[in-house]
């Protein structure tokens, strides 16, 4: 009997053994690289329809010839007086600007996962609103990531949508700081908010991304500092501090579309309390959308409009809270672009905490009311000049890389913007707030040629912006051959046993990571 044990045990660590070996290996494999396409010095664009996205005028048949990724004429006129490297026929088609998301959140895994299907789907322009602390994260990516694929792009070493802006770690008090980090993360000093900024300005961050649980004293002190390290501030509405504050203070860009929803309801201040927001807004969700203030919320939206601040509503969050119980909803094709294990790991907690709560019958339709509240008060905003920016929040659940922005803007429009509005919350609008209007957001003489070619006009139907023909960035033109390809390479990579294990070992073995989910 003793023998027989003996044998099964040794069995049993043999198949661990193996196991174990087998994972080490999947971790350390190495990945295949997506190589970026020929770049071409000169490129011209005939007979195009050009979409002015300031205007919504349409230039026909226009010849566009582009040297050095910068347009150098835009006109009807021809011959060419140069040579083209490569001509493409525009009849019957149309151009845009680059698509720009301006709330993703990028990883280690993301010139796999997501940078192809961004390209794949015209977005050449991200704002990340994740970072690192003082030490490279094994899942999060910071500045310093960032800007390397930033240089790799402009090299034509990589296939990548430009970073726009770099972002610090997520401020949200002690508790979002792993024990070992410097003690200054946490901001609970004055010094502290100096060292700070002193860091991340030494890692050419440009602005520090602001979350929930801000003390109300760091904030301010750190809205008053960061312009004088040529920083500014973006994220979240601080919660224990009201919008109005938060705006004077000049915040510049407030995100997701529940702002004003937390600042127009009769119990608003009892949100502002540390201890006890959390429960308190779970029972007030339904006051938030039954009792609001709308002259309130129009107040806030004016001063923000005096202030410049922006708001990025990403309308995808609300929408898979809203409809996370309905099977026509959660069969997605783009599910095939996420790897098992972010399936696994994070999207299915979030469907099923989502499914119980609109199920039950004290919260049923209440996320729905929600969604629906907040894009009304979308319109409103833009109607009052608050400028909106479209973003998503890759990677959340059900946010799908390059493919939700055209949702975000299909979302936009059925709240009440125009086509033309539309289009410019992911162009012109996000271009002005980077302060890089001069080179990006707009087809013209002397920008970049980040451009998007439709079959269709999308200021006839916004649903259009998903007919891409080709995406030109950095003088590499990805036509719908290789747009083919790039979505068949990540679809290719998520079902990929190495990846898997990368990405679960790279989330288990983040500190930043922890902590967020024991938050």
């Amino acid at each position: 009997m003793k023998k027989r044990l003996l044998k099964l045990l040794k069995v049993i660590v043999g198949i661990l053994l193996l196991f174990v070996a087998v994972l080490i290996i999947a971790l350390y494999w190495p990945l295949p690289d997506l190589k970026a396409p020929k770049r071409y010095e000169v490129l011209i664009i005939k007979s195009i329809n050009v979409i002015n996205v300031q205007s919504g005028e349409i230039l026909a048949n226009q010849d566009i010839v582009i040297q050095n990724n910068r347009i150098k004429s835009i006109d009807s006129s021809g011959p060419f007086d140069i040579k083209a490297d490569l001509i493409i026929d525009g009849n019957d088609k149309f151009v845009i600007p680059g698509l720009w998301d301006m709330h993703t959140h990028s990883n280690q895994h993301s010139p796999w996962l997501h940078h192809p299907l961004y390209i794949a789907n015209g977005v050449t322009g991200v704002r990340d609103m994740s970072g690192q602390l003082n030490e490279k994260d094994s899942y999060w990516v910071g500045s310093n990531e960032r800007l390397k694929w930033n240089k790799e792009l402009f090299e034509g070493k990589r296939i990548s949508p430009r970073y726009i802006l770099q972002s610090s770690y997520q401020m949200d008090g002690a508790s979002s700081v792993p024990e070992g980090f410097p003690e200054y993360f946490k901001l609970e000093t004055s010094s502290a908010i100096d060292s700070l900024l002193s860091f991340y300005k030494n890692e050419n961050v440009d602005f520090i991304k602001i979350y929930q649980q801000i003390l109300p004293e760091s904030y301010r002190e750190l809205a008053i500092k960061a312009p004088v390290y040529g920083l500014h501030l973006a994220g979240h509405k601080p919660m224990f501090l009201n919008l109005e504050d938060a705006i004077n203070l000049g915040q510049r860009s407030f995100e997701h579309g529940r702002i004003f929803m937390f600042e127009s309801f009769p119990k608003a201040d009892s949100l502002r309390m540390p201890q006890h927001w959390k429960s308190i807004f779970k029972t007030s969700k339904n006051s938030m959308v039954e009792d609001f203030n709308a002259q309130t919320a129009v107040g806030l939206m004016q001063l923000m409009k005096e202030k410049n601040a922006y708001w990025t509503p990403t309308l995808q969050t609300l929408k898979f809270e809203a409809f996370a119980h309905k099977d026509s909803f959660l069969e997605n094709p783009n599910l095939k672009y996420i790897t098992w294990a972010r399936k696994r790991l994070w999207w299915n907690f979030d469907i099923e905490n989502n499914q119980k709560r609109n199920r039950s019958p004290e919260s049923k339709g209440v996320s729905t009311a929600f969604y629906l509240a907040a894009r009304k008060q979308v319109v409103t905003a833009n109607e009052i000049g608050v400028p909106i920016m479209a973003g998503t929040d890759v990677t959340d659940s059900y946010i799908f890389a390059g493919f939700s922005i055209h949702s975000e803007l299909e979302d936009l429009t059925k709240s009440g913007l125009s086509n033309l509005e539309a289009l410019q919350s992911a162009t012109i609008v996000p271009a002005k707030y980077a302060g890089l209007e001069m080179h990006y957001g707009t087809v013209e003489e002397g920008k970049k040629a980040d451009l998007i070619i439709l079959d269709k006009n999308p200021l006839k139907e916004i649903t259009n912006s998903k007919t891409i023909s080709a995406i030109i960035i950095d003088g590499i033109l990805y036509d719908s051959d290789k747009i083919r390809e790039l979505k068949t390479f990540t679809e290719s990579i998520t079902s990929n046993f190495h990846m898997n294990v990368k990405v679960i070992h790279s989330f288990v073995m983040s500190p930043l990571i922890r902590v967020q989910f024991a938050d």
